[in-house]
């Protein structure tokens, strides 16, 4: 049997667990929001905003179960990933969501935090 992981990597993973699960919910309470924040040019932007909520609960979901951790990791890190393209359009048009009231800078500030996500997942889920 493996040596449990040290007691900061299960807050982080909780954390994570419980962040992915609310900000999938929250596609479903606030889907127009995601809409608006859909690259021109990407198709079904109300499929994209669905699926990729119902990705983000599975995942959140898939971190508190041990035989499912590791593959819910791989698929958050690919989610974040996949998410950029909205992040860096948001960033780059604000006036998308006109009821956000959020800087630019810290729009633009959230782009770099998508790698400390990423590396969060990681060892959350993966990096044992």
């Amino acid at each position: 049997m493996p040596n449990p992981p040290p007691p900061w990597v299960t807050i982080l993973r909780l954390l994570a667990a419980a962040g992915f699960v609310l900000g999938g919910l929250n596609h479903f309470k606030n889907p127009d929001f995601y809409r608006a924040i859909i690259p021109p040019g990407f198709p079904s932007p109300a499929a994209l905003v669905v699926i990729s909520g119902v990705c983000e609960i599975a995942g959140g979901i898939g971190l508190l179960i041990p035989a499912l951790r590791v593959a819910a990791g791989w698929g958050l890190i690919a989610l974040l990933i996949a998410v950029l393209p909205a992040n860096i359009y948001m960033a780059l048009h604000p006036e998308v969501v006109p009821d956000f009231h959020v800087s630019q800078w810290m729009l633009w500030l959230r782009l770099p935090l998508q790698a400390v996500f990423i590396a969060w997942v990681w060892i959350a889920a993966i990096g044992r």
